[in-house]
C-alpha cells in the first residue's frame, strides 16, 4: 500500500513538473515578453548611444568654461574624493533619456488617438431622432415604438428635440 502512495506521488509530482513547464513556456513565448526583451535590448542600445553623447559632445562643451573635461570635477577631502562631475554627467544622461522616452509615449498615444478616431468615423449611425417625441429609435424603424408615430423622411430640424432634453 505504501508504494502505491509513493507512485501516485510520484507520478502528480511528473504532472505538476510538466504542467509548470507548459506554463512556462506559454508565457515566454507570448506576444509581450518578446516585445519587452526587443524593448530591453533597443534601450540598452540607445543608453549606450545617449551616454557617448553626454560625455563627447556635452560634457566637453559645458567644460569648456573652465577648460577641464566637466566630468573630471572632483573635490578632494582629505583622501575622500568626490566625483561630482561624473555625478551631473549621470543626470544629464538620465534627462536626456526621460525626454526622449517623454516623447516617444506622446507621440505613440496620439497615434493611438488618431487609430480611435478613424474607427469612430468608420462606424455608421445606427440610431435617429424621433421627430415627435424626441426619442432615440432604430434608424430602420418607420414607427415609433415610444409614440407609435409613423415616421417618414422629414427634413425637418430636431434641435426642438435637443432643446427639451
Amino acid at each position: 500500500m505504501k508504494k502505491k502512495n509513493i507512485e501516485k506521488i510520484k507520478e502528480e509530482n511528473k504532472k505538476k513538473g510538466k504542467k509548470f513547464i507548459q506554463e512556462f513556456k506559454d508565457f515566454a513565448l507570448r506576444g509581450n515578453v518578446i516585445d519587452l526583451a526587443v524593448g530591453v535590448l533597443i534601450g540598452g542600445a540607445f543608453q549606450t548611444i545617449v551616454k557617448s553623447f553626454t560625455e563627447n559632445i556635452i560634457s566637453p562643451i559645458l567644460g569648456c568654461l573652465s577648460e577641464v573635461n566637466f566630468s573630471e570635477f572632483e573635490i578632494n577631502i582629505g583622501k575622500l574624493k568626490l566625483t561630482y562631475g561624473a555625478f551631473i554627467t549621470d543626470v544629464i544622461n538620465f534627462i536626456i533619456m526621460a525626454f526622449v522616452i517623454f516623447i516617444v509615449v506622446k507621440v505613440m498615444n496620439r497615434l493611438a488617438k488618431i487609430g480611435t478616431k478613424e474607427e469612430k468615423k468608420v462606424e455608421e449611425k445606427t440610431t435617429k431622432t424621433c421627430p415627435h417625441c424626441c426619442s432615440e429609435i432604430n434608424i430602420k424603424a418607420n414607427r415609433c415604438p415610444h409614440c407609435t408615430s409613423e415616421l417618414e423622411e422629414i427634413n425637418k430640424d430636431i434641435s426642438d428635440c435637443e432643446k427639451t432634453i
